[in-house]
């Protein structure tokens, strides 16, 4: 069974829990973009603390989750966002890893204040391959800069992409719940499939 999209699913998981970031990472991520804010989201994440637009922001926070600066990372969520997740005590960003590279993509505004922006996340997975997911971040301006709202990625491939608002942490526990519900049905699905096919195999008779 095919794996599932990784930063996603780690979000969704991370709402049960409380400062589940590591210390910052001391290498520097690869970091390399598209589209035409490619060359500040780049120098926003190798260098200063920037946040001039939809791009730069996504950037900054995918490099505070990567590293394990939950600090950080709630800092670049809509104000709404951390007013929600504060109050139910909840941490909407996945675990640090300091294996992991992102891309920031192509940005599509909408209206003023409302963008979103694509990104690439490549980590290793369980079998320590590398492994490349597509997200599209929802980012809108507010008195501080832009900021992170939520997030929409496939997270079973071939079904429409899930969407998951980091300012409703209570539908996000529902979508928790039914992603981890939906993972172990298809696994289940899929050990009764290979058992299935086993049994018939064993009942062929055997040529001499």
């Amino acid at each position: 069974m095919r794996k599932v999209h990784g930063i996603v699913v780690g979000a969704i998981v991370a709402l049960t829990m409380t400062g589940c970031g590591k210390p910052a990472a001391t290498n520097k991520p690869e970091v390399t973009a598209t589209g035409p804010n490619a060359a500040a989201a780049v120098a926003t994440t190798n260098a200063a603390s920037k946040n001039d637009g939809p791009a730069e922001a996504v950037a900054e926070f995918l490099e505070a989750v990567r590293s394990g600066n939950d600090e950080k990372a709630a800092r670049m969520l809509s104000s709404l966002a951390r007013e929600k997740t504060a109050s139910l005590n909840r941490n909407v960003t996945p675990p640090a890893s300091d294996t992991a590279k992102f891309t920031i993509g192509k940005v599509e505004y909408v209206g003023e204040d409302n963008a979103k922006v694509s990104s690439t996340w490549t980590d290793l997975d369980a079998d320590g391959q590398l492994k490349t997911d597509d997200a599209i971040w929802v980012v809108r301006h507010e008195s501080d800069g832009w900021r992170v709202a939520g997030v929409a990625a496939t997270v079973f491939p071939g079904e429409p992409p899930l969407v998951l608002s980091f300012e409703d942490p209570e539908d996000m526990v529902r979508k928790q719940q039914w992603v981890r519900e939906e993972i172990r049905r298809r696994i289940e699905k899929e050990q009764a499939g290979l058992q299935a096919s086993g049994g018939e195999k064993s009942e062929k008779p055997v040529r001499r």
